[in-house]
């Protein structure tokens, strides 16, 4: 498929994925299954030092630390003969890890929709309402909520554009697995101590894809006017 057509397929995604999940009452659902009313607690507690590394600050970090690596070495080995099959894909890569979470935390710090932790139905104080909702009139709102989409995830979803490096099938196959666990694993943990719905994570995963095929887009588009640049400057 083409990038011009994964940009549009992914866009329908998102809009249908926003107004299933703001409609059907799915993510009230899910959520249940991992809060216990009678005790007031969430079935993993958030201070949970080993679990919080795994899922969070160690992945996190992780994560960062091979993108580093990785621009450091496109940018040492840029002239090198062999860096030439992969360098396209090198740059998708790194222009991913950056704008994926970029984008969806400048989009988390204006949509204002609380975690489920702050949602009444789960002993909070915020009313339940879908992200293209106000609040109610009378209620009243004492601090900015950030808490959609799910911005932790963004940087495993970001893998989904190892995609693009890799020749073989299988080797595609494989890192679209790898991104999809590791995306999944931190936006599950995050569903787990409170912090995210189903579809904060899902939405997450759909913006990653769309983000990462306007990169590719806009590659394909620069290289084509540098190949037309090319060809008259030797006419």
């Amino acid at each position: 498929m083409s990038a011009v057509k994964n940009i549009w397929v992914s866009a329908l995604i998102l809009l249908l994925s926003i107004l299933f999940f703001g409609l059907s009452g799915t993510d009230i659902w899910v959520q249940k299954h991992f809060y216990n009313p009678s005790t007031h607690q969430w079935i993993v507690d958030t201070n949970n030092p080993v679990l919080k590394f795994i899922f969070y600050d160690g992945i996190k970090r992780l994560l960062i630390i091979l993108n580093v690596l990785v621009l450091i070495g496109l940018i040492a080995w840029w002239k090198k003969p062999f860096l030439l099959p992969y360098k396209r894909g090198l740059v998708i890569v790194v222009l991913s890890s950056i704008f994926v979470p970029l984008l969806v935390s400048s989009l988390k710090a204006v949509t204002n929709i609380p975690c489920p932790k702050s949602l009444e139905i789960f002993d909070g104080t915020y009313p339940h309402t879908c992200v293209w909702e106000k609040y109610p009139s009378d209620f009243c709102q004492k601090q900015k909520q950030k808490c959609w989409p799910a911005g932790h995830a963004s940087g495993g979803f970001a893998l989904l554009s190892l995609i693009f490096l890799f020749r073989t099938r299988k080797a595609k196959i494989a890192s679209v697995a790898l991104a999809m666990a590791i995306g999944w694993s931190m936006g599950s943990y995050k569903m787990l101590i409170g912090d995210h719905f189903l579809s904060h994570t899902f939405i997450t995963m759909i913006m990653a894809w769309l983000i990462i095929s306007i990169i590719v887009y806009s590659i394909e588009q620069w290289e084509a006017r540098r190949v037309s640049g090319i060809i008259l400057s030797k006419k």
